[in-house]
């Protein structure tokens, strides 16, 4: 695989975790999430699709979820 491709990989895998703890919070719409938790709906789509994630939103999900980083990225395959 290239670089291009291993981080296609990546931030698939990190946008699949968003959507899995917005599930497993209880929220079966992406926009209910959103809107409860005060994000934008089209960027908050876009983060649990794999695109334009910010370190910023990542932080801003992870404190929504009050987990800490090391459990967010726990069982990630990001290598």
């Amino acid at each position: 695989m290239n670089a291009d491709e291993v981080f296609s990989v990546r931030i698939k895998a990190i946008g699949l975790r968003i959507k899995e703890l917005r599930k497993s919070a209880g929220y079966t719409s992406y926009e209910t999430f959103a809107v409860k938790n005060d994000l934008d709906r089209k960027h908050y789509w876009r983060m649990e699709n794999g695109q334009n994630i910010s370190m910023k939103s990542l932080f801003k999900i992870i404190d929504i979820h009050q987990i800490t980083i090391q459990e967010f990225f726990d069982g990630l395959p990001l290598e």
